[in-house]
């Protein structure tokens, strides 16, 4: 990003590091620490958060870190901090209350205990930065709610789809164009793979087999799009998106899509599976200036209607550095809510489940994950996939059905539902109606 790498010099160079706090050791965590610490100026992991303490270390030790403390004492982790020191704690409330931490990243991937650690964040003034698109897209427009009263910010970050997508899509708007399709590029989908099916793939590039298993069943593109639904206001044009499938270029694939009935709802995110280039995202827009468009045909974009935009690579842990300094340097969010839920993904029967079987949740054996416009979640009672994790079933629900809460034994003492129902409370003037 312009601006962030000066922006960064200068705190390097004045001796005022971005201090991180960061909760979550696994995959994506590994690699921040060493992109930070070997190749960001100006910015420290200066702790890390997790309940396993020996993955928390491997983080650090893998970027050349080998003197780190480990300890749950707010005022030694304080003292490192000062003294340019780093810390592994177990509790990751100790990260949220240091007054040296400047902000927090959450990569846990998890619903239950980020949204915990979030709601700590924010009564500690802390702004977050989630790599996190599962909790944002269960409960992302009341924790920011939430967030907005503290007068902090919770973000989504760059690196993952939806971040690069609007990044795409603002500087498409600034171009003075209409975004209409806001889509992400997806090389392989299989709605019936499992954690078996998987992890001889997952040990092989060194991650799990549920979050392996959740990219291949589609569940985390859902949850992608949905982040950038409810962030743009753009709908889906049927539950679980287009999901064509096509090996062409991304520029010719505009004819997918009738630019009248883009324009009548105000835009749809979707995806597209196999085509070039991969992995990528796209933004398909439009202009009714016939100046811009002469201006786009001489400038080798096509005559339209659509125009094509995309980025062929997201860079996940290289790119969270980006966001990082967005945040806390600029006072400038990636993505968030716009207001109350527009897309919500919902739970779909993987196999013929039983009454009195225990779901397990995101990219597991019983259920995938597909995006579903709010007000028909809302109309037909559908069971969010990011609360489906550990719920009992009531009812017996065929291969292919979706989920309802009709269907599950509530777990009402569980913070997820809780602020789930505080949600639909808060927004429930406000869900866009879908024809």
């Amino acid at each position: 990003m312009i601006l962030v790498d000066s922006a960064l010099k200068l705190r390097e160079d004045t001796n005022n590091p971005i201090q991180v706090g960061l909760i979550g050791a696994g995959f994506i965590s590994t690699g921040l620490v060493n992109q930070v610490e070997r190749y960001i100026p100006g910015m420290r992991i200066a702790a890390i958060a997790n309940r396993t303490v020996s993955k928390a270390l491997h983080c650090f030790h893998q970027a050349g870190i080998t003197d780190v403390d480990v300890t749950d004492d707010v005022e030694v982790v304080n003292k490192n901090i000062r003294s340019n020191g780093y810390t592994v704690c177990q509790d990751s409330t100790i990260l949220c209350e240091s007054s040296e931490i400047d902000i927090i990243v959450e990569a846990t991937g998890t619903i239950d205990f980020a949204t915990q650690v979030v709601l700590t964040a924010i009564k500690y003034n802390k702004p977050v930065l989630l790599f996190n698109p599962e909790v944002d897209a269960t409960l992302g427009p009341i924790l920011k709610n939430y967030a907005d009263q503290a007068g902090v910010i919770l973000s989504q970050s760059d690196g993952d789809q939806p971040g690069v997508i609007m990044n795409q899509y603002r500087f498409v708007k600034g171009l003075g164009l209409t975004p209409l399709v806001c889509g992400n590029i997806k090389g392989f989908l299989d709605v019936y793979k499992n954690p078996t099916d998987m992890a001889e793939y997952a040990k092989r590039v060194k991650n799990s087999p549920n979050m392996i298993t959740s990219f291949t069943d589609g569940t985390k593109v859902n949850f992608e799009q949905a982040n950038v639904a409810n962030s743009t206001g753009m709908i889906v044009n049927q539950r679980g998106m287009s999901a064509y499938r096509s090996t062409e270029h991304i520029d010719d694939l505009t004819s997918f899509y009738d630019i009248e009935q883009l324009k009548e709802v105000g835009g749809i995110v979707d995806y597209i599976v196999g085509p070039k280039p991969s992995p990528g995202i796209y933004v398909f827009a439009a202009s009714d200036d016939p100046m811009v468009k002469d201006y786009l045909r001489y400038l080798k974009m096509g005559s339209g209607p659509l125009y094509s935009f995309y980025t062929p690579y997201h860079l996940c842990q290289f790119e969270i550095p980006n966001s990082i300094a967005r945040v806390a340097h600029f006072n400038d969010p990636v993505m968030v809510p716009i207001g109350g839920p527009v897309v919500e993904v919902v739970s779909i029967a993987k196999k013929d489940l039983r009454a009195g079987e225990t779901l397990d949740g995101i990219g597991g054996y019983c259920c995938y994950g597909e995006c579903e416009n709010s007000s028909i979640r809302r109309q037909e009672n559908l069971l969010p996939i990011g609360l489906a994790d550990g719920v009992v079933l009531k009812n017996d629900v065929k291969q292919g059905q979706a989920l309802t809460f009709d269907d599950i034994e509530i777990p009402d003492d569980r913070l997820t539902y809780r602020l789930y129902r505080e949600q639909e409370e808060m927004f429930k003037e406000s869900v866009k109606a879908v024809v």
